[in-house]
């Protein structure tokens, strides 16, 4: 499925408020609602649209600690790559996992209730043997900038 000017709107829609109406929704898109309904099932059907959440204030949760982590592998065959990610899978507090290129294997997002849990997770994935390395730690004091969507119209400029 190619995407037009229309569903990138509502994409672009969707993603910054999934909670609005399909009347709202089409208005905002200069469609009918029908026409934007079958547009929207369409989009999920197709997997653009993975599912629909609420964005949580981490701030109002009380003490959080946000960390990167950057994670280099001991080796580099694929069996090694699908062990650590197995392994990372099951951990809730990884909010984020990349594989990037560069001087590390992973950069992986973790959030956690303080140092202590955060520690504590590090020491038990090393005793786990999943094939790290070695780890560096960066900890977030401030996340002056967050965005929760896509820059969807300059990525799919029509």
């Amino acid at each position: 499925m190619k995407l037009d000017r229309i569903d990138v709107r509502i994409l672009n829609a969707l993603q910054k408020n999934g909670r609005m109406t399909n009347v709202e929704l089409a208005e905002m898109v200069n469609l009918s609602p029908s026409p934007c309904l079958l547009r929207v099932k369409k989009l999920q059907a197709e997997g653009y649209i993975e599912g629909y959440s609420a964005q949580i204030n981490i701030g109002k949760l009380g003490q959080t600690l946000t960390v990167f982590t950057e994670i280099t592998l001991k080796n580099h065959r694929q069996v090694d790559f699908a062990r650590f990610l197995a392994a990372i899978e099951k951990v809730d507090q990884v909010i984020e996992c990349h594989l990037v290129s560069g001087g590390y294997d992973y950069l992986v997002k973790f959030v956690t209730a303080g140092i202590e849990e955060y520690q504590m997770l590090m020491e038990r994935l090393l005793g786990l043997e999943i094939g790290i390395d070695k780890y560096f730690s960066f900890v977030v004091l401030k996340s002056p900038l967050v965005k929760a969507h896509l820059p969807l119209a300059n990525l799919f400029q029509q």
